[in-house]
């Protein structure tokens, strides 16, 4: 657990305002519609290997280079925009990590298409809430039933990059669980 000066306790991003307002205003909170939805998803993708605020520096970068994690926009994308991406300083330079966003836009596209949506099938994974916030990192897990069959889901959809671990911090981040850390000011179990 972190605290700021005025005592806010967080049980993570004190002292980064940028963080900060993550913790306060997003993490765990409910993220609805297929572009939120994409987002999350290639940003998490992108995260693996890095801190996550190095993400969340780069955030808007992504927004902008992903036209807005439009799927269809950047369904469209071709080999060109991959190099034209491997160039731009703005998002994490990952050869793969990059080609996931494209192939992963295809993929709900192609949900779109048949019927569905990325957020229906999303939050048919919700878990039953917690009956208490966990008291410590060491209570939360890195994947859970619910985000291995999430993750399987995604995969049999088309999508990439979408192991249960990384599914797990999507359904931390989209409000799916709530694994703000008991005594933190967000938490709500």
């Amino acid at each position: 657990m972190t605290a700021m000066n005025d005592a806010t306790a967080r049980c993570f991003g004190a002292g980064d305002p940028l963080y900060e307002r993550y913790h306060d205003e997003e993490w765990g909170h409910p993220v609805h519609g297929d572009a939120a939805l994409l987002e999350r998803i290639v940003l998490e993708g992108a995260q693996s290997g890095l801190a996550w605020i190095t993400i969340l520096r780069k955030r808007e970068g992504y927004r902008e280079v992903f036209d807005g994690f439009e799927p269809a926009a950047v369904a469209a994308f071709t080999d060109a925009d991959v190099a034209r991406l491997m160039d731009d300083a703005r998002i994490v330079r990952n050869r793969r990590k990059i080609e996931s966003a494209i192939t992963n836009a295809r993929a709900t596209v192609a949900l779109a298409e048949a019927g569905t949506s990325l957020d229906s099938l999303f939050w048919s994974f919700v878990p039953e809430p917690r009956v208490a916030a966990p008291v410590s990192w060491d209570d939360v897990p890195a994947s859970t039933p619910e985000s291995i069959a999430l993750a399987k889901a995604l995969k049999k959809a088309g999508f990439v990059f979408v192991g249960p671990t990384t599914m797990y911090a999507a359904m931390q981040a989209c409000g799916l669980v709530d694994d703000h850390i008991a005594g933190c000011v967000a938490a709500r179990a």
